[in-house]
């Protein structure tokens, strides 16, 4: 199908629009990711009252995102990108004001459910990376769908050092001081679906169906549920080593990110690091999500310009670097936050190299389908790797949690290896 030079020049104005607009709203959503990753692990400890729940916070919340993935794709293709991403937030919104009622009432299975609807804000972080490549050039993907990741920043960076002013808020409405926190990020949620909502028109998905298909209608163009999703992977055996490797960098990166926390608290109160304060976990998370968003549009543009294979292969071999030292200088907090910061810079290399191939790897009937696939099985490995972390880190410790991180970072590599080097 042939287009003309206004419609070129039309769709060439959505993009950008599509650009700006998911970026901004990834400012103000990322605030609670952040927020989360701090505090949940250690008031899951302390709700609980053992260290082997310190995963259990963090599980829920990829469990939100897995188990949400693939319904927000199916909604994407029924009604467009617009309305299933501020559906998404929506739900999250709920979730963190059941984090702020749970630290009211200091219970644990209302912070595991409140942990699992922010999850939903993180399906929505993911699938709106492959929003921005709907229209994007073939030669743009990396660098337009990095620049969405890196504008998460700006939120899940400050997200942990909300703990400090979001005490002041919550004593302020009379509330305990570990809401305030959970009360700013449910304020910067419903900015972000305010400015999806009004933002994202024309609708970057519904204008592809439009230019692919001829206008049919887009809900015909690909069964977008968890059979599907599989289909798509026996079909295409590129795009399943491309889950894989994602999916293997997420779980590594989740499992080491969720214990590091209890394992700093935890040293303070045994006196073996040099500080273990609150606020130096949430700077710790803090350049720790720096990592993971901060450089993404230089791995945008290594993908497009070295080659998404490759881009990934360097990533992961960064996250195997990363777990290897976090399991051999566990006791040294200043090389640790070290550790966590190429952590975030690995996971930020695999995942935009390898968010770039799903796409390029696929005719565009399949990816909607395939995109909301590979997010549940992503979000489904961290799942297992944060829940499994209680236990591995009761029974070994810190260093054991890294080391398990390491062989899932190998594995990783190995896959990626066999395609790099076709």
């Amino acid at each position: 199908m042939s287009h003309s030079p206004q419609s070129r020049l039309n769709t060439a104005a959505v993009q950008r629009r599509t650009v700006w607009t998911l970026a901004a709203a990834q400012v103000f959503s990322g605030l609670s990711a952040g927020s989360t990753l701090t505090l949940g692990s250690i008031l899951a400890v302390q709700f609980a009252g053992a260290e082997v729940w310190a995963g259990a916070s963090n599980t829920a919340v990829t469990l939100g995102t897995a188990c949400t993935a693939v319904p927000l794709s199916r909604m994407a293709l029924r009604t467009g990108r617009r309305v299933a991403l501020a559906s998404g937030l929506c739900g999250a919104i709920v979730g963190t004001v059941l984090l702020v009622y749970a630290v009211i009432i200091q219970s644990f299975p209302v912070l595991v459910l409140g942990s699992f609807g922010v999850g939903v804000a993180n399906a929505v972080n993911l699938q709106a990376r492959f929003a921005v490549t709907d229209l994007a050039r073939p030669e743009r993907r990396g660098r337009d769908l990095s620049f969405v990741v890196w504008a998460i920043t700006i939120g899940a960076v400050f997200g942990p050092n909300l703990v400090a002013p979001g005490a002041v808020v919550a004593v302020a409405l009379g509330l305990p001081s570990s809401a305030g926190a959970f009360l700013i990020s449910a304020a910067g949620m419903i900015v972000g679906c305010a400015i999806i909502w009004w933002g994202l028109r024309p609708d970057p998905l519904l204008v592809r169906a439009e230019l692919d298909a001829d206008g049919k209608p887009v809900s015909g163009s690909a069964d977008a549920s968890s059979a599907g999703g599989w289909a798509v992977c026996r079909r295409y055996p590129a795009a399943a080593a491309v889950m894989v490797v994602m999916a293997g960098a997420h779980a590594a990166m989740v499992a080491v990110m969720t214990m590091t926390p209890v394992h700093l608290n935890h040293e303070s109160a045994t006196g073996t690091a040099e500080a273990g304060t609150i606020g130096l976990i949430g700077l710790t998370i803090s350049l720790h999500i720096a990592g993971m968003f901060a450089l993404s549009p230089i791995m945008g543009w290594l993908t497009d310009r070295v080659g998404a294979w490759r881009t990934a292969l360097g990533g992961l071999t960064a996250l195997l670097v990363a777990t290897g030292g976090a399991a051999a200088f566990s006791h040294h907090t200043l090389l640790v936050i070290s550790c966590l910061v190429l952590l975030g810079v690995g996971w930020s290399a695999a995942t935009v190299a390898g968010s770039t191939l799903l796409v390029e790897t696929l005719p565009a009937e399949h990816r909607v389908a395939a995109q909301g696939f590979s997010d549940a099985v992503m979000s489904f490995a961290a799942a297992a790797a944060a829940l499994a972390g209680g236990p591995v880190m009761a029974v070994a410790g810190f260093p054991g949690v890294a080391v398990v991180a390491a062989a899932v970072s190998l594995l990783a590599v190995g896959v990626a290896a066999r395609f790099a080097a076709r």
